[in-house]
């Protein structure tokens, strides 16, 4: 535990690498903890259009492996580790791991967030028996066969067009009378002959023994339900769930403050009430969450950590 780390960042989704490239890079000593798989939710993501400059048909994998080059370019570490207890009382912090405790000047909580579960009864027992959160993972085991997508934002648009390449037909299924995804992403969802729509609707229960062989519906308004069985030569169906995301910040209760829904409260450069801590990306409180502000998140969070150094160590 001898060693003293500039920055020490928890995350390595795209806003812990830029943050971690932004900070190897002013040559401050770098570490990137990561206690699951590098790159976080965009390594699930088919493609990335909307990054700025990725026009050569980017995927979510392909962009991390070049961030996770560039930081060890840069020197870098990432290193596999489950931070359980964070110690800021003094001017040097402790980060206590299950496989190591590490000492830092300064902390980027950028854990990022998971998707949120449905919480009805059977989707975890289904859970990758036919209940997914990833069409990009799962999309090709429903090849030709049916699929209903929960939700109804960006996310759940762009993910039921991707899965009409593979299923016969996809149904999005909305608890309101219109969705909320951008107008653009919707003109293109109503245009394919493969999707349909079941709105003011949500799903209440998953059946299946060993793998989705049914699912009960309810329609908001009338409060009617309906159940929908597999077609008997398929056997089962595909039922994609995104209806939003959980903040990763467990950790952070009672270190830092949060909102009532458990994101991280920064101001516009990233600092949270403990000096020397900071959060960016998908856990903070923000009005979009985007790889782009994501890595704007990690880049703004590594100045100004720089600057704390300067400031408390340095003077």
């Amino acid at each position: 535990m001898e060693k003293i780390y500039d920055v020490v960042i928890i995350g390595a989704g795209p806003a812990g690498l830029s943050a971690g490239l932004y900070a190897s890079r002013g040559k401050m000593s770098t570490l990137i903890l990561e206690k699951d798989k590098t790159g976080g939710q965009i390594v699930t993501t088919h493609e990335v259009a909307n990054y700025p400059g990725s026009i050569e048909s980017a995927t979510g994998p392909s962009l991390i492996a070049r961030m996770v080059e560039q930081c060890k370019e840069f020197g870098a570490e990432i290193k596999k580790d489950t931070i359980k207890e964070i110690k800021t009382e003094e001017k040097i912090k402790v980060l206590v791991g299950e496989k190591e405790t590490y000492q830092a000047r300064t902390i980027i909580a950028a854990p990022g967030a998971i998707p949120r579960p449905m919480g009805v009864p059977g989707e975890k027992e289904l859970t990758g028996k036919g209940v997914s959160y990833c069409a990009t993972c799962d999309a090709d085991f429903f090849t030709d066969f049916e699929v209903f997508v929960i939700g109804g934002g960006d996310s759940a648009v762009e993910e039921a067009m991707y899965l009409t390449k593979f299923a016969r037909k996809v149904t999005i299924v909305h608890r309101r009378d219109e969705l909320r995804a951008a107008k653009s992403i919707q003109e293109k969802a109503f245009k394919n002959p493969k999707m349909e729509f079941m709105w003011d609707t949500v799903i209440e229960e998953v059946k299946g023994d060993g793998v989705v062989e049914s699912a009960v519906f309810k329609n908001v308004k009338s409060g009617e339900l309906t159940e929908y069985h597999a077609d008997e030569e398929d056997g089962t169906f595909g039922i994609f769930v995104f209806v939003g995301y959980l903040p990763q910040t467990d950790l952070f209760k009672g270190l830092l403050e949060m909102d009532e829904t458990g994101y991280l409260i920064t101001d516009d450069n990233m600092k949270t009430k403990i000096p020397g801590v900071f959060a960016a990306g998908d856990c903070r409180v923000k009005s979009l969450r985007q790889v782009v502000t994501a890595v704007s998140d990690g880049a703004i969070a590594a100045i100004q950590a720089e600057k704390y150094i300067e400031h408390t160590f340095h003077e």
